[in-house]
């Protein structure tokens, strides 16, 4: 755990993600934040779901159903338009759109990048929203260094990880492992299973830097995570495997290029099982493919002036038991940036992208970037970029019929004209409620145009920032009745039809009060809708009944909330302080967020004021105590959820059930580094 002091962290942070050169925090045009080694250690997380959470204009969402899991919201962007990647490659594994973020360890991660906004003109489909880019550490000592820790923590959660590094001479290498595992918990006592099952998993990786000559670099990094989840009467496996090659060749002082192969496997085993009688009612195996090639190449012509080329290869396969056949897609991109400087206080970032996929339209992604330095504290800078996300596996190649929830079936575009035809053959269609000849018809890609308009101020001890952001998706990919069962049951496809949009601003404020005491506050206002249902609200078309007078009213705008699971307000203070003489350093942090709707509720197809499905506005308060033993030892012991709020959940919520948060956990953690 270390112990320097305040001011003389992060005086050159430096990312990678938003232009993919090596670019100084403080000079980009762009909307992004950056979470250092020393926040990870401080606040003794161990996952990064935890740390995203407290960072503003981020929210992990709960689904509306217990034990739905989590997803990562950027700018009142659901997750599945977030594109999360590991040294600048994907992880891969979203089997219902939201990517679990707690199977990512981050004992040996140097930071987290965070892009907001449209970033498609570079990492293509999935980045329609943002990119969260996990940056391993890179060894630096001649001799072996790293830390052993372990870390104890309310329901039995045990975590141990090691992480070792050394570089000797033009050779590097670094070894990762972490092993988790809780007994779970029960956030609803009167339904079956827990809401987290007990689990235990693994996390390995190996990575190595070689300097083969002047002119040739070589990274490669191995990564396995393993989990098994204690489902009684059986067990759910998980895996992800990572395989990462890249080879850097500096053929002059001016240009780079980099060479890139890259291959991840995502498995994991789900079955629901008839209680009464062990019957099979839902199996649900998933195995994803990915293999991507991909060469760039990095010209500079001069300082602040560099010219960015690349294309690359996609191929990916799903294995799915909802599915009829193994599916594959395969996409070949081209992108280009320039980034430069036509005066001293003025930087442009100029790029585009162009992808051309097997199973959609091809895109072409734009985006530009602006910055100018009023003075040396004071500078405006703006951003506008359009993005896209391509049909999922699921939007396409799904054929589900659900036995244990009634009968109902869902069926990919790609394959609804044969599950019609299957269930007329079988006489179990009533009626079809869609056109025939519309059964097929090809998917759009999902778009968007993103806005970025801000003001940032850095002077001594004082740091502060003014953001405005809008977002504009067309073509939403959205379920639509296709035709009725004869049970009664509905047969649903997929039809491009939403339009949204989120709008609002954030505010971050860092001030340094002591020489080793820093202050950091963040601020985020929302507003988030469907412009159909707006539209339809302008005719005077949508109507809901008030609960306490069972009267039937005209809704205006006012009484529309907007999107469901987003929040109007959000806000975070975190205090970092150090006190060197002590070896020691304790934090205070605390996230609120306002209160937010689950679903519609009472059928108008929109979330209203009258909804009965909100969960209140709330705050988690989260800190850490931490100090230095001897040489090598540190202890740390801290609290999460202090006030132990649980909050219950408006569509369960009956004698107690709860489900927002399982209440206060309490760690204690014993690291040994050398």
């Amino acid at each position: 755990m270390r112990t320097d002091s305040i001011p003389t962290e992060n005086l050159e942070e430096v990312v990678v993600t938003a232009t993919r050169t090596l670019r100084q925090l403080s000079s980009l045009p762009l909307p992004v934040s950056l979470i250092s080694r020393r926040q990870l250690q401080q606040t003794g997380v161990i996952r990064l779901d935890e740390i995203l959470d407290e960072q503003t204009g981020i929210l992990m969402t709960p689904d509306a159903t217990i034990g739905g899991g989590e997803g990562v919201q950027i700018q009142g962007i659901s997750s599945d338009y977030i594109m999360v990647l590991i040294d600048g490659v994907p992880v891969v594994g979203r089997s219902s759109g939201n990517l679990d973020l707690s199977r990512l360890a981050i004992g040996n991660i140097q930071q987290v990048e965070i892009v907001k906004g449209p970033s498609s003109s570079l990492f293509g489909s999935e980045a329609l929203g943002g990119v969260i880019n996990i940056i391993t550490e890179k060894p630096d000592s001649e001799d072996i260094s790293g830390q052993v820790s372990h870390r104890s923590a309310t329901f039995n959660n045990q975590n141990t990880s090691v992480n070792l590094n050394q570089r000797r001479g033009k050779l590097g290498y670094s070894l990762f492992a972490d092993r988790l595992s809780t007994d779970g918990y029960d956030l609803a006592p009167l339904q079956d299973g827990q809401t987290i099952n007990p689990f235990y998993n693994y996390t390995i990786n190996g990575r190595v830097f070689l300097e083969a000559s002047e002119k040739w670099d070589i990274f490669a990094s191995a990564r396995y995570f393993f989990q098994e989840f204690d489902v009684s009467p059986d067990s759910s496996e998980e895996t992800d495997t990572n395989l990462h090659l890249r080879v850097t060749q500096n053929p002059g002082t001016k240009s780079n290029l980099q060479y890139e192969v890259y291959f991840t496997r995502y498995t994991t085993n789900e079955q629901i099982e008839d209680p009464v009688n062990s019957d099979t009612l839902i199996e649900n195996d998933f195995d994803q493919r990915l293999l991507r090639p991909e060469i760039r190449y990095n010209y500079t012509f001069g300082p602040g002036n560099t010219l960015s080329l690349g294309a690359g290869y996609n191929f990916e396969t799903l294995d799915r038991s909802l599915f009829r056949e193994q599916v594959s897609f395969e996409s070949q991109y081209l992108f280009a940036q320039y980034d430069f400087k036509p005066a001293e206080k003025l930087n442009i970032i100029a790029g585009a992208r162009f992808d051309h996929h097997s199973e959609y339209n091809a895109q072409l992604s734009p985006k530009l970037s602006v910055r100018y330095d009023i003075n040396p504290a004071l500078a405006v800078k703006g951003s506008i970029g359009s993005g896209f996300k391509a049909p999922d596996f699921r939007q396409l190649y799904l054929d589900f019929s659900n036995v244990a929830g009634g009968g109902y079936s869902v069926f990919g575009k790609e394959v609804e004209s044969e599950g019609i035809e299957r269930l007329r053959e079988n006489d179990e269609l009533a009626s079809l409620q869609v056109d025939a000849s519309e059964l097929g018809d090809p998917l759009d890609a999902e778009s968007s145009v993103g806005y970025n308009l801000g003001i940032t101020y850095k002077k001594g001890g004082l740091s502060a920032e003014i953001n405005l952001f809008r977002n504009d998706f067309r073509n939403l990919i959205d379920t639509r009745i296709l035709a009725t069962k004869n049970n009664g049951q509905n047969v649903f496809g997929y039809i491009n039809r939403e339009r949204v949009f989120t709008q609002g601003l954030e505010t971050d404020l860092k001030v340094r009060l002591l020489d080793n005491l820093e202050l950091s506050a963040g601020y985020q206002l929302l507003f988030a809708y469907d412009k159909d249902r707006l539209e339809d609200i302008e005719n005077g078309e949508v109507f809901a009944r008030d609960p306490q007078t069972l009267e039937t009213v005209r809704l205006d705008r006012s009484g529309y909330f907007g999107l469901e699971n987003r929040s109007r307000h959000a806000f975070n203070v975190k205090l970092f302080g150090e006190i060197p003489k002590w070896k020691a350093n304790a934090n205070l942090r605390a996230v609120y967020r306002g209160r937010f709707g689950i679903t519609d509720r009472n059928g108008n197809g929109l979330l209203d004021v009258l909804d009965d499905s909100f969960v209140q506005g709330y705050t988690l308060v989260n800190l850490s105590f931490g100090k230095r033993l001897f040489e090598h030892y540190s202890v740390q012991i801290g609290a999460n959820n202090v006030f132990n709020f649980q909050g219950n959940n408006p569509l369960a919520a009956q004698d107690g059930e709860v489900l927002i948060n399982p209440g206060t956990e309490i760690f204690a953690k014993i690291n040994f580094q050398f």
